[in-house]
């Protein structure tokens, strides 16, 4: 059973659509006769190609919104093309800063809700979602809202392309959206990085308290580029100021799926496992044979990751 048209935000950066969008495509391919996108950017025509060979038959964009903020004049243009007629049964936003923010004003402006924090997604757009830290496993239906606007975590669904054509792209008028247009984006600043994305990565390699100060993180980084991976930390070691927020693997940081995951020095609190519980193989280290990561793990290696880390990098290289 197939619903008639769902719609995907499709998220672009430097003419590449996002990761997240088009995992969105794969799904709801799935569960729709019809799939379009929907988008702000004055690279439509470009990343059209990119979004047709995912699925998507048409792309609604906004076009160069000339620096403002893109949420509200998106919301507005969604808001106004529902309201026309256009409706959709479906809206679908990754869960990212813009997808978070454009999703809560048109709920506002539809007063219709968000089901959010969504992993999996059934042919009666039943939403599967975690709460109490990942603890507790709930299936939500909104019987009576329409469209529905749902939430979906990174990595949920496998991206695929299909080979389809480009999508056609159509133009979405936000109209005069007042003083919420007045806030303008003059710069943006991006930490420096090397080898994939950490919430793209193949494989992860994260480092935890059992680390035992900052400077031992270098061999967790060290260990991620010899397997051309990406280094990844506990929230108890970002609170602590050893690593930036951007390397935060857990439920108020990155979702990773990688098909390996290696914990060192991690114990394993249920928020961390949140983030990292769904890879294909986990191995942790760790000295105490008790921790709670062990539960999840693939291979448990019980020592110490001062000891356990050092040879096994001279065993790779």
């Amino acid at each position: 059973m197939t619903v008639p048209k769902i719609w995907i935000h499709a998220e672009s950066r430097d003419s590449k659509v996002a990761t997240i969008s088009l995992e969105l495509l794969a799904k709801a391919r799935e569960l729709a006769d019809t799939v379009e996108a929907f988008h702000c950017g004055d690279d439509a025509d470009t990343i059209a190609t990119e979004l047709g060979e995912h699925g998507a038959t048409t792309l609604h964009s906004s076009g160069d919104l000339g620096g403002s903020l893109p949420s509200a004049p998106l919301a507005t243009a969604l808001a106004n093309a529902i309201s026309s007629g256009e409706a959709p049964d479906a809206i679908l936003f990754g869960t990212t800063y813009d997808g978070r923010d454009v999703a809560s004003r048109l709920s506002v402006k539809l007063d219709v809700p968000v089901i959010t924090n969504i992993e999996e997604l059934d042919a009666d757009l039943t939403g599967h979602e975690q709460i109490f830290g990942g603890t507790v496993n709930v299936k939500t239906q909104i019987k009576d809202a329409s469209p529905k606007i749902f939430l979906v975590r990174p990595k949920s669904f496998a991206a695929e392309s299909v080979g389809g054509s480009p999508a056609a792209v159509t133009t979405l008028d936000s109209g005069d959206v007042g003083n919420t247009a007045a806030a303008k984006v003059i710069n943006r600043h991006e930490q420096e990085s090397s080898g994939p994305k950490l919430d793209e990565a193949e494989i992860v390699v994260s480092g935890g308290r059992g680390l035992g100060e900052a400077e031992h993180y270098g061999l967790v980084e060290n260990l991620a580029e010899i397997l051309g991976g990406a280094a990844g930390a506990s929230r108890a070691i970002v609170d602590a100021g050893w690593v930036p927020y951007s390397h935060q693997v857990g439920q108020t940081g990155k979702v990773v799926k990688p098909n390996i995951y290696i914990a060192c020095g991690i114990s394993g609190a249920t928020q961390h496992l949140v983030g990292m519980k769904s890879s294909k193989n986990i191995i942790a280290i760790n000295k105490d044979a008790d921790a709670p990561i062990f539960s999840v793990a693939d291979l448990g290696i019980v020592g110490d990751v001062h000891s356990v880390l050092p040879k096994l990098i001279e065993a790779l290289k």
